[in-house]
């Protein structure tokens, strides 16, 4: 349930910055939007998986994160950013049944982060194509 809500939070997101970053926006402009508009995506995303665990560990008693002292929500959104990037540090670990969720935000983020990896690419052949010709050009000429 959690992994369906970030992947339509992430298509909406997606949908939002294709449609209103049409022609009037200035090429520069346009891909600083699309860059701030995925990283508000993937913040939102991180806090939706932070709540969730906080919620599977307090009141639905599905294991614990050990190294979490405090149960500040602060810990779980790191908890959390670490997951969802799959960078892993160790300092923090999933015990239990909570494994299942960290092991979906994993995959997740993972996903969701490749295809805001495709979008920024469409987006630059849209705001800077004379860039992308120039860069496929130089090869050719040079030969």
């Amino acid at each position: 349930m959690i992994v369906a809500i970030c992947v339509m939070l992430h298509y909406e997101a997606l949908r939002f910055l294709g449609r209103t970053l049409g022609a009037h926006v200035h090429k520069r402009i346009g891909v600083l939007l699309v860059m701030m508009g995925l990283l508000i995506a993937h913040f939102l995303e991180v806090w939706v998986f932070a709540v969730a665990y906080m919620f599977v560990e307090h009141e639905m008693g599905f294991g614990r994160i050990a190294g979490i002292t405090t149960g500040d929500i602060f810990d779980y959104f790191y908890y959390s950013s670490i997951s969802y990037t799959t960078v892993g540090f160790g300092d923090l670990v999933p015990v239990g049944a909570i494994r299942m969720l960290t092991a979906a935000e994993g995959l997740a983020g993972l996903s969701l982060i490749t295809w805001s990896a495709s979008f920024t690419f469409l987006a630059m052949q849209r705001f800077w194509p004379h860039a992308l010709a120039e860069s496929q050009e130089k090869p050719d000429s040079e030969t």
